[in-house]
C-alpha cells in the first residue's frame, strides 16, 4: 500500500512537472511573441465590443445592426482561428516531448498498479484505467489513466496561475466544444 502511495505521489509530481514544461515551451514558442500578444489583444477587445453589443441591442433592432454584429462575429471568429494556428507549432512541440516522455514513463510503470480507484470505470474507459495490468480488479488503476487525469486538471489550473489561460469573454464568444453555444442565431 505505502508502494502504491508513494506511485500517485509521483505521478502527480510527474504530472506537475510535464505541466510546467509544457507551458514553458509554449512560452517560449508562443506566448512571447509580438504577433500572439496582437491577436490576443486584439481576440479581448473583439470579444468585450461584441458582448456589449449584444446586450444593448433589442429584438426590434434593425437589419444594419445585426449586419454589424454578424460582421463582429465573423472578424473575431477568423482572429480566433489566427491565434489558434500561432498557437499550432508549440502544440507539435509538446506532442513530440509528451510521446518520448510517455514511452519512457510507461516502461516504468508497466504492470504496476498505480491507485485504487473508489469506483468501477465504465466498460469504454476500463481498456485505460486498467491498461497493462494483469487481474480482473477494474477498480485497480493504471499509469496512464491517473497521469491524464492530473494532467487535465493540474494544467489548466498552472495556465490560470501563470496568467496564460484565455479570458472567460474570449473563450465564451468562441464556443468550442465544451464551451456555450454561439449565440448569432438569436438575431437571425
Amino acid at each position: 500500500m505505502t508502494t502504491m502511495f508513494a506511485d500517485t505521489i509521483l505521478i502527480v509530481f510527474i504530472s506537475v512537472c510535464t505541466a510546467l514544461l509544457a507551458e514553458g515551451i509554449t512560452w517560449v514558442l508562443v506566448y512571447r511573441t509580438e504577433k500572439y500578444k496582437r491577436l490576443k489583444a486584439e481576440v479581448e477587445k473583439q470579444s468585450k465590443k461584441l458582448e456589449k453589443k449584444k446586450e444593448t441591442i433589442t429584438e426590434s433592432a434593425g437589419r444594419q445592426q445585426k449586419k454589424k454584429i454578424e460582421r463582429q462575429e465573423e472578424k473575431l471568429k477568423n482572429n480566433n482561428r489566427d491565434l489558434s494556428m500561432v498557437r499550432m507549432k508549440s502544440m507539435f512541440a509538446i506532442g513530440f516531448c509528451f510521446t518520448a516522455l510517455m514511452g519512457m514513463f510507461n516502461s516504468i510503470f508497466d504492470g504496476r498498479v498505480v491507485a485504487k480507484l473508489p469506483f468501477v470505470p465504465l466498460s469504454y474507459i476500463q481498456g485505460l484505467s486498467h491498461r497493462n495490468l494483469l487481474g480482473e480488479d477494474y477498480t485497480d488503476c493504471s499509469f496512464i489513466f491517473l497521469y491524464i487525469l492530473c494532467t487535465m486538471s493540474i494544467r489548466q489550473n498552472i495556465q490560470k496561475m501563470l496568467g496564460l489561460a484565455p479570458s472567460r469573454a474570449a473563450t465564451k464568444q468562441a464556443g468550442g466544444f465544451l464551451g456555450p453555444p454561439p449565440q448569432a442565431a438569436k438575431f437571425s
